[in-house]
């Protein structure tokens, strides 16, 4: 019998990107004009707040009433600014040729998640890289999960062993850091877990296209 010459290939990787985007220990005013900024915003906008009420949500998110943060609030142009870059710097990882154009950002909102609430499974259509930068993340607060976006290929595929690694499951928990931001192509469903923390989950999401 000869050798082996069997092999597996990886293919269509999908990618999520971290990385530091404000330093706790060494940008605290930075972070806490975000903070006073996101709370400012949370008790002005009342449109804000009468969606959330329609909408059931828990909290308070600024996605369906305000467009122009970084016009309002100075940490929110910084923020900007450095998420920007670092989604380009993801956009060249991945091998996307977007010639002399870099991605802009289209739209930054704020979510705040209280006790008890989560968001469920959606994707962000009309952009091309999608993410949140975390704020205030309380001990037991929750993750953010991805879905393979192959689950609904799979048909007859049977139920997976316990205990396999950890990027071969259908489901990927993550749990980020305060001052990290999650990148990633904005068709990759994901969801965010009830919240199980005391106090409220705190992040500033984005869609870059």
């Amino acid at each position: 019998m000869g050798p082996d010459t069997s092999k597996t290939r990886i293919c269509f990787a999908t990618e999520i990107f971290e990385t530091l985007i404000a330093d706790p220990g060494a940008e605290a005013d930075f972070l806490e004009e975000l903070r006073q900024g996101t709370l400012m915003l949370s008790e002005e906008d009342e449109a804000g707040q009468q969606w959330c009420e329609e909408q059931g949500y828990l909290g308070y998110t600024s996605y369906a009433s305000l467009d122009d943060l970084p016009e309002r609030i100075p940490a929110f142009a910084e923020l900007e600014k450095r998420l920007v870059k670092a989604a380009n710097e993801f956009c060249h990882a991945l091998g996307y040729d977007v010639g002399s154009e870099p991605l802009t950002m289209n739209s930054l909102w704020v979510n705040i998640l209280d006790p008890g609430a989560g968001h469920s499974g959606h994707i962000h259509p009309n952009s091309v890289i999608s993410g949140t930068f975390y704020l205030d993340l309380p001990d037991g607060t929750s993750p953010i999960r991805y879905e393979d976006p192959r689950l609904p290929f799979m048909m007859n595929a049977p139920p997976q062993r316990s205990g396999i690694e950890a990027d071969r499951k259908r489901f990927i928990y993550v749990r980020p850091q305060e001052g990290h931001a999650l990148f990633w192509e904005s068709w990759l469903r994901h969801e965010v877990m009830v919240n199980m923390a005391d106090d409220p989950r705190v992040s500033i999401s984005f869609n870059l296209g």
